[in-house]
């Protein structure tokens, strides 16, 4: 009972919003009509039930005058019922696509705020594969949160409705046991009650266990196809360490988890199919069994049998409503965990850039970049580096060198603003426009043009421009290809990639340029060659590299080193001659 009423408070926590949002008028029609539609359904399944009464009493007295009738009554509101369906169908999908864009494009702003995707990494958040959570739970949550609602609906109506027909019936066909005629008045709703109490309980004790067998299954088939993907990514060097073999014995592995909890699905619900198919069967007899005594009695009519029966499925059904929809629950209570889980892990990264153990990065009106009392540390908790009046000068050209496990790219994330583990302030000037470039930039998937200038809009810069960079920069083959769609971290090089990510930032002229380690797969001329063209195409730009050839001393004003100081690194400035830059 705990764990129900947790999970109806987490899906009104997560459904509610859309419908106080700026689509909450769209959204609530929407809702308005499905459930309208859905009671003139249960009204129309009721003067159903009635018509089945005249139906086969005409048929028992072969009045062919009131066959026909009843049948031209039937065609009116098998017409009505058809046409009710259809558009309540239509309009639950026009709610699911606006509710489901809805909260995609919310997950998507939260997820992506302020490097919150990135702090998830880090954590090691629960939420294992964002991507599955946005792009599948979403769905399955809408879809099945509106159909559940809906379906549980039609049964309270459907309950209350046909429960009076079933105890008018009661008291027209009375209980006959043994040939003696026994009053109880509705003896059939009270069969009906027990009836469905007693499959609701048996359901929940057999398939109770589906619950975490679904949520574990969606854990592992995402697991395996994240790794495939991985596989996908890296076939380059995958081929190249002939590690087919290894990559095969890793996915047979993973794969083998997703084959062992679908035996264990596949036990459990071999054993809830056969209850609830055995409980479902015995329904179907079991109104007649009790009410066939007083028609062989002589006391109710063919009629009065069939409506009987009718009344007794539809309230049997309702009050077995959980029976019936036990596998689409566990699946449903599966995907809330996962999005309510989402929820958490994104809450848990924001709120961790604003706890007071975070590195405050602000703006100053000054031109330099200033470290103040700043410690870095691990995610661990240990210290990285701790650097106390650094300064990195408007203009300047710094190189920053150290051993590997320094946190040299740490100490750029910071600076950036997305690494929250440790303490201190980093001012930045409020007007400079940073970048940041790795040794392996991204490009997004699409065309090159958008994939250069990124993250700023496809046509942010006209091609003329976009050509002279790839032409500094030494690709000038890719000028014809600025429309071509493409995987461009996958098509070129990584040397291509690095020339590729030094244009972006000829476009874009940063005020701040870091650049960690981003020539290191060019030779040492190509390297020389793409600095003289930052030196001459950004020379108010203030660049800071990370780099380990001595060949990059030319071309930065000083050199600065992490030294180790006890526990942690700090930074030690050098002086350095600019010769090369010249």
């Amino acid at each position: 009972m705990n764990n129900l009423r947790s999970t109806i408070a987490t899906v009104w926590r997560i459904a509610i919003p859309y419908f106080r949002s700026e689509d909450r008028l769209a959204g609530r029609i929407l809702l308005a009509a499905v459930i309208a539609i859905e009671l003139s359904l249960v009204a129309i399944q009721v003067l159903v039930n009635q018509w089945q009464n005249r139906f086969f009493n005409a048929l028992q007295e072969y009045n062919w005058d009131s066959f026909i009738w009843e049948i031209g009554v039937f065609v009116g509101l098998a017409a009505i019922y058809i046409l009710l369906a259809i558009y309540q169908l239509y309009l639950n999908q026009w709610l699911q696509i606006r509710w489901r864009r809805w909260m995609t494009e919310v997950y998507l702003r939260r997820w992506l705020s302020s490097a919150t995707h990135y702090r998830m990494q880090l954590r090691g958040d629960i939420a294992d594969n964002p991507d599955q959570r946005i792009a599948e739970d979403v769905q399955l949550f809408v879809d099945k949160t509106l159909n559940i609602s809906i379906g549980l609906l039609s049964s309270i109506v459907s309950l209350a409705s046909f429960t009076v027909v079933l105890w008018g019936l009661s008291n027209d066909a009375p209980l006959q046991l043994f040939g003696t005629q026994v009053s109880v008045p509705g003896y059939l709703v009270w069969i009906a009650l027990i009836y469905a109490v007693f499959g609701t309980v048996l359901t929940h004790w057999i398939g109770a266990p589906l619950v975490n067998l679904n949520f574990e299954q969606q854990r592992y088939e995402a697991d395996f196809r994240f790794n495939l993907v991985r596989v996908r990514e890296s076939s380059e060097q995958i081929a190249l360490l002939r590690g087919e073999g290894a990559e095969q014995g890793q996915l047979t592995d993973r794969f083998g988890r997703v084959v062992q909890n679908w035996y264990q699905i596949m036990s459990r619900t071999k054993r809830l199919t056969a209850f609830t198919a055995s409980y479902s069967q015995a329904a179907v007899i079991f109104p007649y069994v009790l009410v066939a005594p007083a028609y062989f009695a002589k006391t109710i009519q063919m009629g009065a049998i069939m409506q009987t029966a009718s009344a007794f499925s539809q309230v049997q059904g309702a009050l077995s409503f959980f029976v019936s929809t036990y596998r689409t629950l566990a699946d449903w209570r599966s995907t809330v965990a996962r999005l309510d889980g989402f929820d958490m892990a994104i809450e848990s990264a924001a709120k961790l850039a604003t706890e007071p153990q975070t590195i405050d990065v602000v703006g100053h009106s000054g031109d330099s970049i200033e470290l103040a009392q700043l410690l870095l540390k691990l995610p661990n908790g240990l210290p990285l580096i701790a650097a106390e009046g650094f300064r990195l000068e408007s203009g300047e050209r710094t190189l920053l060198t150290g051993p590997s496990g320094a946190g040299k790219s740490t100490l750029f994330r910071a600076i950036a603003g997305i690494w929250p583990f440790g303490s201190g302030a980093i001012s930045v000037p409020g007007h400079a426009k940073l970048m940041m470039l790795p040794q392996r930039p991204y490009f997004p998937i699409g065309a090159l043009k958008a994939a250069i200038v990124y993250p700023a809009a496809a046509d942010a810069y006209g091609a003329d421009r976009i050509k002279e960079a790839l032409a500094a920069v030494g690709l000038p083959q890719l000028a014809d290809r600025l429309a071509e769609d493409g995987h461009w971290n996958r098509t070129l090089s990584l040397g291509e990639q690095q020339r590729l990510g030094i244009a972006r930032a000829l476009l874009h002229e940063p005020d701040y340029l870091f650049l960690d380690e981003a020539t290191a797969s060019l030779d040492e001329p190509g390297e020389a060659k793409l600095y003289r063209v930052i030196a001459d195409r950004l020379p108010q730009t203030t660049v800071v590299s990370i780099g380990h050839r001595s060949t990059l001393h030319d071309f930065h004003d000083r050199k600065v080193e992490l030294i180790r100081d006890g526990d942690r690194f700090t930074l030690r400035p050098t002086a350095q001659p600019a010769e090369g830059a010249e």
